[in-house]
């Protein structure tokens, strides 16, 4: 479900004009969150409460909500202080995919709906406790 980074065109918005860049923490440890946490098995538990396409505006993709709803709790970041961390943080941007040259970073309103429709899904309570039965595996 993830996209490959080489599959499609990059924009000015990600190619960057850097000649030195330096892997920050945030960055690395984003790196091996993609790694270690189960986002295909996580969005198919989700997906079947998932609002569907129809009447009205065409919902953001699951895993990129998640990805965002994981943000919130990993950086203790509020609604509109994710929103603000994703135009900020090209690193965050990164994770979640978004490319600032074709779309925006869902507004605060979308990842509270977001955020509070997860706390009623079945997946809410055994999430956590799946991704860290994952990393202890790992150690």
């Amino acid at each position: 479900m993830r996209r490959v980074w080489g599959m499609k065109q990059l924009t000015l918005a990600t190619a960057g004009f850097e000649r030195y860049a330096k892997t920050t923490r945030r960055a690395a440890f984003l790196v091996e969150m993609e790694r270690v946490v189960p986002w295909s098995a996580l969005c198919r538990r989700i997906e079947p409460v998932y609002p569907k396409p129809g009447n009205g505006r065409p919902p953001i993709g699951v895993e990129r909500m998640l990805r965002i709803y994981f943000l919130q709790h990993w950086f203790n970041l509020s609604d509109p202080a994710v929103e603000e961390a994703l135009y900020d943080s090209q690193a965050m941007r990164r994770f979640v995919d978004i490319d600032l040259g074709r779309e925006p970073v869902p507004d605060e309103t979308t990842v509270c709906r977001f955020r509070h429709c997860s706390r009623n899904m079945i997946w809410a309570g055994s999430c956590s406790t799946r991704c860290s039965g994952t990393w202890r595996r790992r150690d």
